[in-house]
């Protein structure tokens, strides 16, 4: 029996590791089309166009659809795009001046790394100049309403 206990605790322990990890991590936990809200995730953005006919763009992931660069959309790195789980989901982007914008996600970046594909628009409202391409931000996840 004591063979038995001690083995339960170590498993419990692993499990209680190995879910600080993934929280620590900013990486989203993904179960059953789910995920662990996320706060103040640091990133890059960048711009992405939307719309159809840009180069190297497509219908968005989410919904099939193109979007007008005069939403405020973006497209997520495939780890928080947790396999569509945040598609239609808000998101508030923060620059380093801590103005917010919430955005709503509408597209996978795949082979992309901690990075927000940013619409124009956004870029436009945080008097950002495009041309400098990227810039540091931080994202968070904002909850459903109830």
């Amino acid at each position: 029996m004591a063979g038995t206990t001690k083995v339960a605790v170590v498993f419990a322990i692993v499990v209680v590791f190995l879910q600080l990890t993934c929280s620590v991590s900013g990486r989203p936990t993904v179960r059953e089309g789910k995920f662990e809200l996320r706060q103040n995730v640091p990133a890059i953005m960048t711009v992405n166009g939307f719309q159809q006919g840009e180069p190297g763009g497509g219908p968005s992931s989410c919904d099939g659809q193109f979007h007008s660069d005069d939403e405020f959309v973006v497209s997520l790195s495939s780890e928080w795009y947790a396999d569509g789980a945040r598609c239609g989901k808000l998101i508030r982007i923060a620059d380093d001046a801590n103005l917010h914008i919430s955005a709503r996600v509408v597209d996978e970046c795949a082979g992309c790394d901690n990075e927000v594909g940013a619409s124009m628009h956004i870029w436009k409202n945080f008097n950002l100049d495009p041309s400098v391409g990227q810039v540091d931000i931080k994202w968070s996840d904002v909850p459903d309403e109830a």
